[in-house]
Order: structure tokens, then sequence, then C-alpha cells
């Protein structure tokens, strides 16, 4: 199943699911209908978070003003708006080799 993406003018909401604690800071595809994201950062003190927006503003090429997390804050599963980025662009993320930052 495909990423879940809508578009609103220039920003792109997706959903995402994190997994902390992992060995890198990685893409690793579609977990139902979100983009699945593994991290290093612990879920501690915003640490996660912080590390995804970090993350997706680097594969996707924009800066970190342009990452929200719209919903999710404290949980895996989190709803992520990005400013001036294609639906595309999501979709070949998802769907190409895991990417690394």
């Amino acid at each position: 199943m495909p990423v879940r993406v809508t578009t609103a003018g220039s920003r792109v909401r997706f959903s995402v699911r994190v997994q902390p604690r992992a060995s890198s800071n990685e893409t690793a595809g579609v977990y139902g209908d979100a983009l699945k994201v593994r991290l290093t950062a612990a879920p501690v003190d915003g640490a996660a978070n912080s590390g995804l927006i970090q993350f997706l503003a680097d594969i996707f090429a924009v800066s970190r003003h342009s990452v929200r997390i719209l919903t999710g804050e404290s949980s895996r599963s989190k709803i992520v708006e990005i400013d001036g980025i294609t639906e595309r662009a999501v979709h070949d993320v998802a769907s190409g080799a895991p990417r690394r930052c």
C-alpha cells in the first residue's frame, strides 16, 4: 500500500511511523499507509521529534522550518507537513531504496 499523501498549496501532508533507538537514521519503506522512518534518537524530551524533523529536512532537501509535526508528537505514528516538496517526492522516497542521513 502506498503512502497516503495530501496536498494544500505548496504543502504536502503524510503519515510517518517512527522507530526510535534504531542503529541508523534511515527510511524503511512503508508501514500501512505511512512512511516508516528509523531514528537513532530516543523518544525522550522531544529528541526523536527533533531527529525526525532534521532527517526529513535532509532527505527532502528543505530547511528544518519547512517541516512540521502536526499530530502525534508523543506517538510513533505522526502526521507531518512539509512545505516546498511534491507528492511525487514522498512516493519516490517511500518506494525507493532506504535513504540514510
